[in-house]
């Protein structure tokens, strides 16, 4: 009497479909992150330089506003009145109360729009406001 069966090993085959799932899901991730992550350099607003500004890494979800030679305020890319852009820091603040913002204010912009856009963030309860500087050159 043989009572031992035989046990046949199973081929092993390479599966392309989780290797396929995985690196679509990796793509995708790496263009959301580029896409939070990318810089408003492209929006025409001239920093002043500092002798003493450092280059420091962003946090995803930051807050950059943009103040133009004009005095007109770019969020996100978006032009904004002082009610939408009140309105839009509230309801910030409400969901991320240490929310952090970053003024980036042009050279050539008057100091009178820059503390319009300062008063709004105190009005909108945002205390944590920083301001953008570029290396000299």
């Amino acid at each position: 009497m043989n009572f031992r069966t035989h046990v046949y090993p199973e081929r092993i085959v390479f599966q392309i479909a989780p290797l396929v799932d995985i690196l679509l899901f990796l793509l995708v991730f790496f263009i959301m992150t580029w896409n939070f992550a990318r810089n408003e350099a492209e929006i025409d607003v001239r920093i002043p330089a500092a002798k003493e500004g450092k280059e420091n890494r962003r946090p995803v979800g930051e807050v950059i506003l943009n103040v133009r030679r004009d005095g007109s305020v770019v969020m996100n890319r978006r032009a904004m009145t002082p009610e939408d852009l009140q309105s839009s820091l509230t309801r910030i603040s409400e969901l991320y109360p240490d929310q952090a913002v970053v003024l980036r204010g042009d050279q050539e912009a008057e100091y009178r729009s820059v503390v319009a856009v300062l008063d709004i963030c105190r009005a909108a309860n945002i205390w944590n406001v920083a301001f953008a500087t570029s290396k000299p050159e």
